[in-house]
């Protein structure tokens, strides 16, 4: 059984766990297909029979959700954007925790010089404000989606390298290690081979807080105007709302991206939550 269908029937025991699975495949499902339904596209101005723009228009048959200051169809914009929250989501934390788990594989068990290096590294980063740096980075090249989730995997993966480090620490004493240095297995052979397979149940948490963190993140770097302008996120959207000055003549514009953002990343939250629980049952009693 792999890793994958692990993690999917472990999480899928709890009642919790269920529920915020269903919900996250929901959002997969509508960030696949979602452009491929929308009545309209991302930058498209609507206009009624009469060729009048049809500016910040409330919730109608044809506009389910209402439209934008610019003629835009809400939905359509929410159906692009998680598209773009499931990217760079899962990109990010993807690509965070693949660079966590290999400083923390690496300075957990070579230790000595190697792990105190590695650490300093990672405490320097742990030290730097979160989301200024990675503005700051973004305002240093070309802002699209890509380099966003280059941005964000360079910051985020800090806890996750001392979190592994930290098992790996306990794990390079044990039998089955000094069983395979026995046998003749390289430190690579043993580090990826042997211990890396006893810490993927700790990776595969952190990849559910760095995706709920990365989405949280990437809809901020929106709302503040430092996203990709070619690509419609749910920050954006938020962004342009206040831009607007439409926050309280046009809810239906703001609150269901505001919706999709908190049950998304409560979702993804609980999804780790329940998972976390199930490899550790200590946790249960802790609620």
């Amino acid at each position: 059984m792999s890793i994958f269908s692990t993690f999917l029937k472990v999480t899928w025991k709890s009642t919790g766990g269920r529920i915020s699975l269903s919900i996250f495949a929901l959002c997969l499902v509508l960030a696949v297909i979602g452009p491929m339904i929308a009545p309209y596209g991302p930058t498209e101005r609507c206009y009624d029979a009469a060729g009048k723009l049809l500016r910040l228009t409330p919730p109608s048959w044809d506009h389910p959700l209402g439209t934008t200051v610019l003629g835009r169809d809400v939905l359509s914009q929410m159906l692009w954007g998680a598209r773009t929250a499931m990217i760079v989501g899962i990109m990010t934390a993807l690509g965070s925790v693949l660079i966590g788990l290999n400083f923390g594989l690496i300075a957990g068990y070579f230790g000595g010089r190697v792990d105190a290096i590695l650490m300093r590294i990672t405490d320097i980063l742990l030290g730097l404000p979160f989301l200024p740096f990675i503005i700051v980075l973004l305002s240093l090249t070309d802002r699209n989606i890509w380099t966003i989730i280059l941005a964000m995997s360079l910051v985020m993966w800090r806890s996750t390298a001392r979190i592994v480090r930290a098992e790996v620490l306990s794990l390079r004493e044990r039998q089955f290690v000094a069983a395979a240095r026995t046998t003749g297995a390289s430190d690579a052979d043993i580090l990826y081979y042997e211990i890396a397979p006893n810490v993927m149940p700790l990776a595969l948490t952190s990849v559910t807080f760095a995706l709920a963190w990365a989405i949280i993140t990437e809809a901020s770097i929106g709302f503040l105007g430092f996203g990709d302008p070619n690509v419609v996120s749910w920050g954006s959207i938020i962004y342009d709302v206040y831009a607007s000055q439409a926050m309280y003549r046009a809810p239906w514009w703001v609150v269901p991206p505001g919706v999709a953002i908190m049950v998304l990343v409560t979702s993804v939250y609980f999804i780790g939550r329940a998972y976390e629980e199930a490899i550790n049952p200590r946790l249960q009693d802790r609620g």
